[in-house]
């Protein structure tokens, strides 16, 4: 079989090769840093540890798929997936408080009406079926098929089947996010729950589609996952996994070039000037793979074009060692809303931190993840503009902004900031660091209508044999998204362009 060169660790990418090895042929991974895992890392002080990527796991499905095609061990037998309950709760700018039951469609809209008055649930369970509508129709084109060469289909049509909005002698339907919680929510705070889902990925509810309905809808439908000892053993698993299968890595080893002979990928040239030859490449993001193929545009014709990664907002994490047990009963993850949701979206379309973001609050009930039960450790999150657009290195700029994520988690754990030992703040500069993301942007998951501008580049490229792979790729970001495009990307090389996805 084939020889094929990797470009990457990233979960994506490491999926894509364990695939590829299965199929028989020689791959080698060769990764800039000096580990695996893309965007899901760990940091380790003390005896703590934190999850700095991705906190929680969605669709499990995908990476028990992975462990399935590629050898006998199942994922549950190389890591151990917990489901949390409550999957989350929410503190709302007028102090109401909720917590939604995991995947429990009843429980959730019982919780809502118990929070927010007698027809919450109702309005919230109406707006989940007609996600799972708009999750029925896009699911196969945006996640388990390659990108459609008439992807402007996707584009056009609003698969959301939004509720007929009256107003004055016209109705109309929404067609944002935003739209869909003032129109069919018709609740301040649920209108915030939704939001929330889509903040989480960078999306500003004011011009994300409605489609976007399909992030929360995963969530309800399939539950949220801890990975026992915090998700960076994911990551180790699937790079166990690709060893078990003989893929070879060369860490240290930053790309510089990819060859090109006879109109095809031929390999990589590395920045110390090592030639590696091979059949196949498959590379990381599609912007950055135009960088490495000089003189050639990787994504000619009629293709979904790469945005600029510095263009989607990134993500202040916030590692705190707490002193003191972990409270019984507390929620795995937390999310305070901002009081202002308007002056959060109008912060990050200028580029700026907001005055008062909301926060993610990651609280895990995990041994593994602090030295004693006499200590607790959290991670905050916030989404905030990427590098791209504000420095983030400058003096004070990220403690300062940690000082007000602190104070915004407190409204939901009261005396935070008197319980910490030490804290370390990670910016998007610390993510363009580790993952080459230009500006330390996070990709959003390939979503339908938008005139395509929520789409991702094909696997496939202008190059005969040179495919990309992971967040920055169809089908986008996320942690289940990189593991579909792995499959996606094995398929192309395995089956040829008349992969059509998995049955």
């Amino acid at each position: 079989m084939g020889r094929i060169a990797v470009i990457g660790a990233g979960m994506g990418a490491m999926a894509a090769a364990a695939r590829l090895a299965v199929a028989g042929h020689r791959v080698v991974v060769y990764e800039r840093t000096e580990t695996y895992g893309g965007a899901v890392r760990r940091l380790e002080r003390d005896g703590f540890a934190f999850d700095t990527g991705p906190g929680l796991l969605l669709l499990p499905a995908v990476y028990r798929d992975l462990f399935v095609k590629t050898g006998r061990q199942p994922l549950e037998e190389c890591v151990e997936l917990v489901q949390v309950d409550p999957s989350s709760r929410h503190v709302f700018a007028d102090g109401t408080e909720v917590s939604l039951p995991n995947a429990s469609r009843a429980g959730v809209l019982a919780a809502l009406d118990d929070a927010l008055g007698a027809g919450a649930g109702q309005r919230w369970g109406d707006f989940l079926v007609r996600a799972r509508e708009a999750w029925d129709r896009t699911r196969r084109p945006l996640l388990e098929e390659p990108l459609w060469p008439n992807w402007r289909v996707l584009a056009e049509r609003e698969p959301y089947p939004a509720v007929p909005h009256r107003r004055l002698l016209r109705a109309r339907r929404a067609g944002t996010l935003d739209e869909v919680g003032a129109w069919e929510l018709r609740d301040a705070r649920l209108a915030a729950l939704l939001d929330g889902y889509a903040l989480a990925y960078g999306l500003d509810p004011r011009t994300a589609p409605a489609s976007a309905s399909v992030l929360p809808y995963m969530e309800y439908a399939f539950g949220t996952w801890h990975v026992r000892g915090g998700l960076r053993r994911l990551a180790a698993a699937v790079y166990e996994r690709c060893l078990e299968r003989k893929v070879e890595f060369v860490f240290g080893a930053e790309v510089a070039r990819v060859l090109e002979k006879d109109g095809r990928a031929a390999g990589v040239e590395l920045a110390d000037g090592t030639v590696a030859e091979a059949d196949t490449v498959v590379g990381g993001a599609p912007g950055r793979l135009g960088r490495l193929l000089p003189g050639r545009e990787p994504y000619e014709g009629n293709a979904v074009r790469p945005a600029a990664e510095g263009a989607s907002p990134g993500r202040v994490v916030v590692c705190l060692a707490l002193r003191g047990p972990r409270a019984e009963g507390a929620a795995h993850r937390t999310v305070v809303h901002t009081p202002d949701r308007e002056a959060e979206w109008e912060a990050l379309r200028r580029g700026e931190p907001p005055a008062r973001p909301t926060v993610r609050i990651d609280r895990p009930d995990d041994p593994a993840l602090r030295p004693d039960d006499a200590h607790e450790s959290v991670v905050l999150t916030a989404t905030v503009p990427s590098g791209a657009s504000f420095d983030w290195t400058a003096p004070g700029v990220a403690g300062a902004f940690a000082d007000r994520m602190v104070a915004a988690a407190e409204r939901a754990v009261p005396s935070l900031a008197g319980r910490i030992l030490w804290r370390e703040v990670r910016t998007p500069a610390d993510t363009e660091r580790e993952t080459g993301a230009a500006g330390g942007g996070v990709p959003a998951p390939a979503l339908a209508a938008g005139a395509g501008a929520f789409l991702r580049p094909a696997n496939t490229t202008a190059l005969s044999g040179l495919f990309a792979v992971g967040g920055w790729s169809h089908p986008g970001g996320g942690l289940p998204h990189a593991g579909m495009s792995g499959a996606l990307v094995a398929g192309l090389v395995v089956e040829g362009p008349e992969f059509r996805g998995s049955q």
